[in-house]
């Protein structure tokens, strides 16, 4: 499990930390570890190996001077790019030019990237607020001009620590070197997209850092915790029982990739209702199907409705009926036009959205560009608006849940979704989704982790599809996924 913080928490900890160390022990640490981390990608040769440093002031460009100064005194020709002189940190410019290393201004910056086997960003990190200012943008451009790959000092400069925001010039960066604990902004997009490949260093911060974290990512480890497996006495009725409220004469396929993501995704049973029914029960004849409303299709522990359902009023009269039972619903898709807060704040059951980007904008009277550069607040809207657990489909899928005070009111846990990949943007891959998620909820897994869980299983189906993916695909793939998180038997 990766656990992430935000700036405040984290700083918090280094300040109860560095209280008791000698001084200057924590920039040690991380200076020790970002060196290591360096020394790595200029392997064979690091002897001779240009690495420029873009230096900014505060403790980020230390980091960066300190990691120089080992390179310099293994054989590297370092030479820190200063671009607020007056404001180097002096004891990290000190040791880069007792070890050998130079400086210079910005000025030549440029020249000396283009010659470069490595750059170090040391210019913000997880202080700075928004964009990069131009003197900092130039060197950083220059770098992705040439194709140097770029090391970044606990976070990419420019990128928003707490939110995974971007706003203005930001540095890409091959590999993230972070101390301490994650930040939110390395798990969540577009700042997770411009990290690369992320590295934690540990300084020591752990005993100082609070038992909630900011932002979660399940690994497969968690995931596999979760599976729910039967057991000896179980039988389908126990296993879980779906009922799925999805699909339309215009879109009967939503029907049968919802239920076929149930049946994946480990139900007992699953009972169809809607206009569907031939469709389903030709592909999957397991499913127990009727054409009634959901509310006479018989007992079930838990409901998917609105994928595929069409914009009518057939639509909002199925999503209301649905609505009024006592157990679990997820709400998807067309179903999500047919909501209210009030209503959904109501239920005595648990409620899971589903949105991507622009229903999720609908929802919240915004523009998907919006939602899109600010994920993890949209998420957290959404779920304290709406009283429900919330999961924002998109390249960083996130999942939160309404606040501890009571529905609609503070910020509950967040947990943010790292598997998957571009190819899962496809048609139908949502309803997959959906009807997974759905048969956890009906196994009897709490909404925030059947959600996470179902999106976690999503992704690593994607995954081992076979490229390029449908979304009958990932649905067969997942038994797959299933067997290879769960232990031998």
């Amino acid at each position: 499990m990766r656990t992430a913080y935000r700036v405040e928490t984290v700083r918090a900890a280094e300040r109860a930390l560095m209280a008791r160390l000698p001084a200057g022990t924590l920039m040690a640490r991380a200076a020790a570890g970002l060196a290591a981390a360096c020394a790595e990608l200029l392997k064979p040769r690091l002897y001779g190996a240009r690495v420029v440093l873009l230096v900014g002031s505060g403790d980020n460009g230390g980091d960066a001077l300190y990691a120089g100064a080992r390179l310099a005194r293994r054989g590297a020709a370092v030479t820190a790019v200063l671009l607020n002189e007056e404001r180097a940190h002096p004891g990290g410019l000190a040791a880069l030019r007792a070890a050998g290393g130079r400086a210079a201004g910005a000025a030549g910056a440029e020249r000396l990237i283009a010659r470069a086997r490595l750059v170090v960003d040391g210019i913000t990190g997880i202080g700075g607020r928004g964009g990069l200012r131009q003197d900092a943008a130039g060197p950083a451009a220059a770098a992705a001009e040439h194709g140097v790959p770029v090391v970044a000092v606990d976070l990419p400069s420019g990128v928003d620590a707490d939110t995974g925001e971007v706003h203005g010039a930001a540095v890409r960066a091959e590999l993230t070197v972070t101390f301490g604990a994650w930040k939110p902004g390395l798990l969540v997009d577009p700042a997770r997209a411009l990290a690369g490949e992320v590295r934690l260093v540990d300084i020591g911060l752990g005993p100082e850092l609070p038992p909630e974290p900011d932002l979660v990512a399940l690994d497969d480890a968690d995931a596999a915790a979760l599976l729910p497996r039967p057991e000896a006495e179980s039988d389908k009725y126990r296993r879980g029982v779906i009922g799925i409220a999805a699909g339309s004469a215009r879109y009967p396929g939503a029907a049968v990739l919802t239920v076929g993501g149930a049946l994946h995704g480990g139900a007992g049973a699953v009972r169809y209702a809607g206009p569907a029914g031939g469709g389903v029960i030709g592909r999957y004849p397991e499913t127990l199907v009727s054409e009634g409303r959901p509310s006479e299709a018989g007992r079930v522990q838990a409901w998917v409705v609105g994928p595929g359902l069409g914009g009518g009023p057939e639509a909002g009269t199925t999503v209301a009926d649905v609505l009024a039972a006592d157990v679990p619903v997820l709400v998807d898709a067309d179903g999500l036009h047919s909501i209210d807060p009030e209503r959904l704040r109501a239920r005595s059951a648990p409620t899971v959205l589903t949105p991507h980007a622009g229903e999720a904008a609908a929802l919240l009277g915004t523009s998907r560009d919006r939602v899109e550069s600010a994920r993890l607040a949209s998420v957290s809207e959404l779920a304290a608006r709406y009283g429900a657990v919330a999961l924002l489909k998109g390249s960083t899928t996130l999942i939160a849940e309404p606040g501890p005070e009571g529905r609609g009111r503070g910020r509950g846990r967040v947990l943010a979704n790292t598997t998957g990949t571009p190819w899962l943007a496809t048609a139908g891959s949502g309803d997959v989704l959906s009807g997974l998620i759905g048969a956890l909820l009906a196994a009897g897994l709490a909404p925030l982790d059947a959600a996470a869980l179902g999106a976690h299983l999503h992704g690593l189906a994607g995954q081992a599809a076979p490229v390029p993916p449908m979304a009958s695909t990932v649905t067969e793939a997942l038994p797959g996924v299933w067997a290879a998180l769960s232990p031998r038997r």
